[in-house]
C-alpha cells in the first residue's frame, strides 16, 4: 500500500440475537457491509474490519438470498474473522464506517471503546459514517463540552416507520430515529426503503437510511475524501 492510501475502519456487530427476545436471529445486514466494502476495495482503500469481541460478526440470515450477487460471498468470509476492536490503532485511519442490521442496537450502542473512537474521529475532523441501524454506534459520543456529536447535525437512519412496518418496533431496545431526535439531531428521512443519505454541513458525518442506501453512502464517503 502507498503511504497515501486512504484507510477505513469498519466496525461491525457481534450480536446474533437471543431466543428469549423478539429478535431471535440478527447480526449485520449483508448488503450494508458488502456493497460499501467492495466499493472501498475497488477504489484501492486499505480496510480493517473490527468488532467489539473480534472473530465472527454474524450475518442476519434474512439478508442471505440466492438473488444476492456472487461477489458478496467473499464478504461473508471477511466477517468471520474480524479484528478485536481494542487491538486496532484507530488513530491511523481517516474514516470510520458502521454498517447496520439490528445487531448494532444491542452491542455497538453501548460500547465504550467505540465511543472513544467516535469521539477521537469527531475531534480530529475525520469522516464518521453509519448506515441503517449503524448510527446506534454514535449515540454515546460527546463533544468536549458534553453535548452529543449529533446535535444540530443532519442525519438519518432506519426510520420508526420502517421499524413499524417490519413489526420490530416493540422488540428493539429503543427506536433509533427517536433517540437521534432526542439527542438534538436534525433528522431527515425518505420514504420507507427509498435511497436516502444525509451529509452533515461539514461533510464529516455521513448517514444512510436503509440497505437501499448502501451504494450512495459509499459514494458520498469517497466524495468526502476529495
Amino acid at each position: 500500500m502507498s503511504e497515501n492510501t486512504r484507510r477505513i475502519l469498519i466496525v461491525t456487530t457481534n450480536y446474533k440475537g437471543e431466543h428469549t427476545s423478539g429478535i431471535k436471529e440478527t447480526g449485520i445486514w449483508l448488503e450494508e457491509f458488502a456493497v460499501p466494502y467492495l466499493v472501498f476495495k475497488d477504489t484501492g482503500y486499505e480496510i480493517t474490519v473490527a468488532s467489539p469481541l473480534g472473530g465472527v460478526s454474524p450475518v442476519d440470515v434474512k439478508s442471505l438470498s440466492c438473488s444476492n450477487p456472487m461477489e458478496w460471498d467473499p464478504c461473508i468470509k471477511v466477517l468471520r474473522q474480524t479484528t478485536r476492536l481494542d487491538e486496532v490503532d484507530y488513530k491511523q485511519y481517516e474514516a470510520l464506517f458502521l454498517p447496520g442490521g439490528h445487531g448494532p442496537m444491542f452491542d455497538l450502542a453501548n460500547d465504550l471503546k467505540l465511543k472513544e473512537i467516535v469521539e477521537y474521529f469527531y475531534e480530529h475532523k475525520k469522516i464518521i459514517s453509519a448506515l441503517c441501524h449503524g448510527p446506534a454506534g454514535l449515540i454515546l459520543a460527546k463533544t468536549k463540552n458534553g453535548e452529543s456529536i449529533l446535535k444540530d447535525k443532519k442525519v438519518t437512519c432506519f426510520t420508526n416507520k420502517e421499524e413499524n412496518i417490519k413489526r420490530l418496533d416493540e422488540d428493539v431496545p429503543f427506536l433509533l430515529e427517536t433517540k437521534l431526535r432526542e439527542l438534538g439531531a436534525r433528522f431527515e428521512d425518505g420514504a420507507p426503503w427509498s435511497e436516502h443519505v444525509c451529509v452533515s454541513d461539514d461533510c464529516k458525518i455521513i448517514t444512510g437510511q436503509n440497505p437501499q442506501s448502501s451504494l450512495l453512502l459509499a459514494e458520498k464517503i469517497i466524495e468526502a475524501f476529495s
